[in-house]
């Protein structure tokens, strides 16, 4: 395994091979297919490969584009689905210990969006019980006795495998960032509400993020232009908010992060600074807002009491269903006042002011992406260094930076503001290209 991928095995360099006619839409899937055969049997990634029907897909798509219909840049890349997101014909498990017995009778709009961009649905990736932080079955394909993360474990192990070009997780607080740190692809978290939740069931509607997870962020944007709500040319127009200084001016977090986070991280993340103000970056000390526990607190208050609201009824009838973590969070969220989750809400506009504040003449704010390595398969990981942003609603891209001591991944994320989301891909872009050349000197 490679932490930076060869151009063949990303989604760009996959589509510029399928229009030169080197592979075919079908070559592309058996070469997934194949790694699912060669590694899914210690890795776990799937809850179902739909073999035959991404067959289908891939032969029609095929037939188009010899018929001279191009789709665009996912027409023929095979694309995992995290497990609580409706694909028609399958069921949706939601990692429940006892499933939902429900079979999707439609397409959550994000696959309807894939699928109209010619992506080929290949099956559905293994999913944290309800998306919380109970240890899922997956492992982790850099090291099996260590988690891949969680919630969208699977998503994260099956493009780090090659098993999928891309895979849709999903974030309340730190579901992609995190399980993509851990398996050393990319991830990113929108801007809330850029991605529509219909079809995708619920964790806690106030802060659920559907996003990406690929091996590049190249192929982040791509995925993202082809599911955004409210369409690639629209965001493309709001260039007030989608500009770049070129070379980025990045503002860095210390404290909050810089205590919690492993040595070993803090040095990757010095020495990852260093390249980029060596390739002309910016890098600004920030003075850390002295509020971040309070978003760790005021995102947990919500994420209790929405779970309690969307799980309450059926956890009372089939406790059996929910393993331990997830009840405890339900019955956590059922003795939380309802004026503290009020107060959670009505402070979020009050915190996102003195953030934007605070990136004020910055492209992105620059954290790590988790607390250090993969821990093991006990933990999907601590989400701190995630929650504050789902909390707040603002974008992230997270991309691999190098490796600890035991040749386990590590991240880095880039924060945005809302509304940003393209502006802050291009960042992370440029920034994921100076780490991919420090890595060959």
């Amino acid at each position: 395994m490679k932490l930076f991928p060869d151009d063949h095995e990303t989604i760009a360099g996959t589509a510029r091979r399928l229009r030169q006619g080197q592979v075919t839409c079908e070559g592309v899937l058996q070469s997934c297919l194949d790694r699912i055969e060669e590694r899914e049997h210690e890795v776990r990634a799937w809850v179902i490969v739909d073999r035959d029907g991404a067959l289908v897909q891939a032969r029609d798509l095929d037939a188009e584009l010899q018929a001279g219909r191009d789709r665009g840049p996912l027409h023929g890349v095979p694309i995992g689905v995290k497990d609580i997101i409706d694909v028609e014909g399958l069921p949706t498990g939601c990692g429940s210990l006892r499933g939902t017995g429900r079979l999707a009778l439609e397409d959550a709009t994000i696959v309807t969006r894939l699928r109209d961009a010619g992506a080929v649905i290949l099956g559905k990736t293994v999913t944290t019980a309800y998306a919380w932080i109970d240890p899922p079955v997956s492992r982790n394909p850099w090291s099996i006795d260590r988690t891949p993360g969680g919630s969208s474990s699977g998503s994260a192990a099956a493009v780090a495998c090659g098993m999928c070009l891309g895979a849709i997780g999903t974030q309340t607080g730190g579901s992609i960032t995190r399980p993509a740190a851990f398996c050393g692809v990319a991830g990113m978290k929108p801007t809330f509400g850029h991605v529509s939740t219909t079809g995708v069931f619920p964790f806690a509607p106030s802060l659920d993020h559907p996003g990406p997870i690929a091996r590049s962020v190249g192929d982040l944007r791509t995925i993202y232009q082809s599911v955004c709500d409210r369409g690639p040319a629209r965001v493309e127009a709001r260039q007030e908010r989608d500009l770049v200084q070129s070379p980025p001016r990045l503002g860095r977090l210390g404290g909050f992060f810089d205590n919690r986070a492993h040595a070993e991280m803090r040095w990757a993340m010095g020495a990852f600074l260093k390249w980029f103000e060596d390739w002309g970056a910016t890098v600004f000390e920030l003075n850390e807002p002295g509020f971040l526990e309070d978003l760790l607190s005021h995102h947990r208050a919500i994420m209790a009491a929405e779970a309690t609201e969307v799980h309450g009824e059926r956890f009372s009838l089939l406790p059996e269903a929910y393993p331990p973590r997830i009840s405890e969070l339900i019955i956590e969220g059922g003795t939380i006042p309802a004026a503290v989750v009020e107060l959670a809400h009505g402070l979020k506009a009050s915190y996102s002011s003195s953030m934007l504040a605070l990136m004020d003449d910055l492209d992105a704010l620059i954290t790590p992406a988790a607390i250090g390595p993969a821990p093991d398969r006990s933990s999907t990981g601590d989400p701190a260094f995630n929650s504050p942003w789902s909390y707040l609603g603002f974008p992230t891209v997270s991309f691999p930076l190098g490796f600890s001591a035991e040749r386990l991944p590590l991240a880095v994320q880039l924060i945005g503001r809302p509304g940003s989301d393209l502006g802050l891909l291009r960042v992370a872009g440029q920034c994921e290209q100076w780490t991919r050349s420090a890595h060959r000197v």
